[in-house]
């Protein structure tokens, strides 16, 4: 995702504090995190940008509701191999990072996770051997524990090994069951399950909450039938998707990455009735362009924006148009 341009509901909370009003040992004893468990069967992902690139500029607080899963954009790398940080952004008028830690634990409690992206268009994150996927894996379990998040979203997009990004992800997982892991893969990297990203997303398959693929800035890609199909159309999202449902992902573990407004991505955005008539064409067989899936997939995830912020500054389109019919699929 470009930063230039660009690019289950449950109440449940997360972090140190406990109920609200509770007195005695009650009241320090941490509330359990919103995790995996708590993503719904059909859910919205979208962006929360922490830089100021001209969209609208946003506090978590300020994030449409429709929004169940918030990626964080973006965590750094730091001086160390593999490793990250997260710093806010002053442009965005946090008094203070504890301000910034609340609004995570407002959003948990109404019933969204909230996770951290690491990567972006102009990420240089680099997990290749021992030393670094355990770097990246110790930075990401603290960072979890510092800020409340609910987990990781992977957003690498200048290369990823897929044995030791593995490696990270298992580390996450064992220091926090519930973690929700979600990816951003670019289109082309989702093209066969030879690739590095799709290797990734196989290997973690017992835990990944879900892959929602970049699917614009790419042009004319190969879709699961061996035709040429051209971005910015329903076929595109539907025959690109259905590589990653028949190549070995949960339906559960396959959304649709899209911008939230033209001015999001460099090309291939499509209106949100395009994207509510993959999302059908995907789940029932119905609104289909010329590719019509042999099968069904009605456990889709859903559909996820670039960005929350982009959105924001469309008048909120996507979050009403495709949020509401992400919740409204069988």
């Amino acid at each position: 995702m470009a930063t230039a341009v660009l690019a289950s509901g449950g109440l449940v909370a997360a972090g140190p504090a406990g109920t609200a009003g509770a007195t005695g040992p009650s009241a320090r004893r941490p509330a359990p995190a919103a995790g995996a468990a708590a993503v719904p069967k059909h859910a919205l992902t979208g962006y929360w940008q922490n830089f100021d690139n001209g969209a609208t500029v946003q506090k978590l607080k300020d994030v449409d509701d429709a929004y169940d899963i918030i990626a964080v954009a973006f965590a750094e790398a730091t001086g160390q191999p593999g490793a990250v940080t997260f710093t806010l952004d002053p442009a965005l008028g946090y008094g203070s990072a504890a301000d910034f830690k609340a609004d995570i634990k407002a959003k948990q409690a109404a019933g969204k996770s909230v996770v951290l992206s690491v990567g972006g268009e102009k990420g240089s994150v680099a997990v290749g051997d021992d030393a670094s996927a355990r770097n990246f894996a110790d930075s990401i379990n603290g960072l979890m524990d510092e800020y409340g998040f609910n987990g990781v979203d992977i957003d690498l997009e200048n290369g990823l090994n897929s044995t030791y990004m593995t490696q990270a992800l298992k580390a996450v997982h064992a220091k926090h069951p519930d973690v929700v892991v979600t990816m951003a893969p670019q289109t082309i990297d989702m093209l066969s399950p030879q690739n590095e990203y799709f290797k990734t997303a196989l290997a973690i398959k017992d835990f990944l909450t879900v892959v929602n693929t970049q699917f614009y800035n790419s042009g004319s890609m190969n879709g699961c039938d061996g035709k040429v199909y051209a971005q910015g159309s329903v076929d595109f999202l539907t025959a690109l998707a259905c590589t990653q449902l028949e190549g070995g992902l949960d339906p559960s573990q396959v959304g649709l990455g899209v911008p939230a407004s033209p001015r999001a991505a460099g090309g291939g955005y499509v209106s949100p009735s395009v994207v509510n008539a993959a999302l059908d064409c995907l789940t029932a067989g119905s609104n289909c362009g010329s590719f019509k899936p042999s099968r069904t997939y009605p456990g889709l995830r859903g559909a996820m924006a670039w960005s929350t912020n982009w959105d924001a500054a469309n008048g909120g389109a996507f979050a009403r148009q495709v949020g509401g019919h992400v919740h409204q699929l069988p």
